[in-house]
């Protein structure tokens, strides 16, 4: 079947791209689409040390397009159906003749809304689908580069402005149950980040080791962003504590000094002292700050909450209630709106004799009876 109509948009405004790197902001918006706004965040849930040997010896962070795949299911809600390395007019042809989307992989240097189009490669990550007024692409990456910024945005481009492509992993995702949020964990061996460090440390070739600690910096940075804000949404809190923004704050300065040290050394000039050394010193900061237990995901609701909450949603939606304490967001029923979501939470407040934690009155928060039981406590 031939595609006539066009796409509906996907909405951006749900997922913060400044916390997020590019082959993740489209899944997030993808998970945030199927299971409502928020949702990405959970990309955020483990924070963990690992790092890949890149093709030129030095270790890097950013995990291969089959790990940040592998842990959409648990995290997400996405499953992947089918992923095939595709030349690009094979990739238009299938999307001509079946529809749907595609969340594919590329070469930034040949993707023409970009400002690293011409200048870098690097994988990149945008959501294509075809539309009678031509191709429709979704990018919600974000980030200043040396070329200009890159924006979310929306594009349609008619097929010669893609032409260029050429081959790109091509992953066709579909919705699954999301599942309960995830406690937040931290995964760090010393022995892992010391050998990633003594390998930037010792690489002879400065400019290539400082040019490429500014990528790793700047991924680190987001990561722990990312996390920092996975921690205040499960803990029912609108913000990082104190302690964590401190500890962003120093993150924020590791990538400027290091943006500051590449400027420098690019130009033929002498690499400032202690690059990696201030590396280690917030890298080794990360466990005290995000390991405190005060900060961790609270206690699961008891069941006695749970039932009186899905009680009264139920009530309201219509819904049985054993549907709901299984886990099925409320915006999954027909039923549903946003009067009955402002229904729902004056008859809990009502039926538990107190206000729900104002702060916490966010999309994200307000999705399944769990979070309305956690935002209670």
């Amino acid at each position: 079947m031939a595609v006539t109509g066009e796409p509906d948009p996907f909405d951006l405004d749900s997922v913060d791209s400044g916390l997020l790197d590019c082959i993740q902001a489209n899944l997030a918006v993808l998970a945030d689409h199927h299971h409502g706004p928020g949702t990405y965040l959970r990309l955020g849930a483990p924070l963990a040390f690992r790092s890949w040997e890149r093709a030129d010896g030095l270790p890097t962070v950013d995990p291969p397009l089959t790990q940040q795949l592998r842990v959409a299911p648990e995290l997400l809600g996405l499953r992947v159906i089918r992923q095939e390395r595709m030349a690009a007019h094979d990739l238009f042809a299938e999307l001509r003749a079946g529809g749907g989307v595609r969340y594919v992989v590329a070469d930034s240097f040949t993707l023409p809304w970009l400002p690293y189009h011409g200048h870098a490669h690097m994988e990149h990550s945008f959501l294509l689908a075809a539309g009678a007024g031509g191709w429709h692409l979704t990018d919600a990456y974000l980030s200043e580069t040396s070329w200009g910024p890159a924006r979310p945005g929306r594009w349609t481009l008619p097929e010669e402005d893609l032409a260029g492509i050429g081959e790109a992993d091509v992953v066709e995702l579909a919705a699954m149950d999301s599942g309960a949020l995830p406690a937040p964990t931290l995964s760090m061996a010393d022995a892992d980040v010391a050998a990633y460090l003594d390998a930037y440390d010792a690489c002879a070739d400065r400019a290539r080791a400082v040019e490429q600690l500014t990528v790793e910096t700047w991924l680190l940075a987001r990561t722990r962003k990312l996390h920092a804000r996975y921690r205040a949404h499960v803990a029912g809190r609108a913000e990082a504590t104190e302690a964590e923004r401190a500890h962003l704050r120093a993150w924020d300065t590791v990538v400027e000094q290091t943006y500051l040290a590449h400027r420098r050394v690019s130009r033929g000039r002498a690499e400032p002292p202690g690059i990696v050394a201030r590396l280690r010193d917030v890298l080794a900061a990360d466990p005290e700050v995000f390991g405190a237990p005060s900060t961790a995901a609270p206690a699961a609701p008891d069941e006695a909450l749970r039932h009186r909450v899905a009680a009264v949603a139920g009530a309201v939606l219509g819904v049985d209630g054993a549907e709901l304490l299984g886990g099925a967001p409320f915006d999954t029923f027909a039923s549903f709106s946003s009067f009955r979501l402002i229904e729902i939470i004056e008859r809990v407040e009502s039926e538990l004799g107190r206000e729900l934690d104002a702060d916490a009155l966010v999309p994200e928060n307000l999705r399944r009876v769990d979070d309305l039981c956690r935002i209670a406590r």
